[in-house]
């Protein structure tokens, strides 16, 4: 008997954890003179529960779109990430990572380091910028935050069956921080150190501002963390941008009519994509 209860009651646990959480992120219909159709949806890589999209927006705009185009198709090949983040970030030798930190962030650097028990030569063989996203990922880690729950991977699910383009892949998202200057991967690196205290808090309100489809908190977002340097925005929001935004023009000409669904920041402000077609001439409208 007390096996049966222990049992049901596990069951009950299990359930709760999986309850799924209603997603309303906002949805924009794009169209042009010529009859161009798109539909843009922010996405968000980690959530701490597995969400819903089901609302008439996003069923109507899934039913419609002719195919999918995201940042990265192949989420799931972790495999193929990593070992494109090992050859692009591995070096025989680099300085100690306190020696690439700036000197005021050292202090701030040593905390995080013995907080979170991390060998200081773990970063030895990695390049700074490597070493900036691998220590972003170690100050994330236990936030309860997974990206299995991650609005991309859903949107992936939901869209099976139909084309799936991708603006970049993994390989080149790495590329562009593997192309940075010395100068600008070790703001990276401060960049990581100075937003640690706020990290988790940042992380709850893109979250919530993504969940709730609140742009006026996703542009107040939009200059925070790395985004606050000039030099990373423009070559991690502003330059990709404008890629996608040519590269989303040339699926229109061909008669497509994408779905595209990328990260949240990259919609909003005046250098996100929605503002971008607008520009253009296209009628952007909000859908949800």
């Amino acid at each position: 008997m007390c096996n049966r209860i222990a049992a049901a009651l596990l069951a009950l646990l299990l359930a709760a954890c999986q309850q799924t959480e209603p997603a309303r992120p906002a949805i924009w219909q794009v169209d042009g003179v010529k009859g161009e159709r798109a539909w843009l949806l922010g996405t968000i890589h980690a959530l701490p529960r597995p969400i819903t999209l089901d609302s008439p927006a996003f069923r109507a705009t899934q039913q419609q779109a002719t195919a999918l185009v995201v940042e990265v198709a192949a989420l799931e090949d972790d495999k193929r990430t990593a070992l494109a983040f090992h050859r692009l970030a591995a070096v025989a030798m680099a300085p100690p990572i306190a020696d690439r930190a700036n000197a005021a962030d050292r202090p701030a650097l040593a905390r995080l380091l013995a907080e979170r028990k991390i060998p200081a030569d773990r970063f030895n063989q990695m390049d700074t910028w490597a070493a900036a996203l691998a220590l972003s990922q170690a100050i994330s880690a236990g936030s309860g935050d997974d990206s299995g729950n991650g609005a991309d991977r859903l949107i992936l699910k939901e869209m099976r069956g139909k084309p799936i383009r991708e603006f970049e892949g993994a390989e080149h998202q790495l590329a562009l921080f593997d192309a940075l200057p010395e100068t600008e991967q070790r703001d990276l690196l401060s960049a990581v150190i100075r937003s640690a205290p706020q990290a988790q808090q940042d992380r709850r309100a893109l979250q919530q501002a993504w969940l709730h489809g609140d742009v006026a908190a996703l542009e107040a977002l939009d200059h925070d963390g790395l985004l606050a340097d000039p030099e990373l925005r423009d070559v991690l929001l502003v330059q990709r941008n404008a890629a996608w935004t040519r590269q989303l023009m040339a699926m229109l000409d061909r008669g497509e009519k994408p779905l595209v669904a990328v990260g949240a920041l990259h919609l909003v402000g005046q250098d996100g994509l929605v503002a971008r077609l607008a520009a253009r001439g296209f009628k952007v409208t909000r859908l949800q």
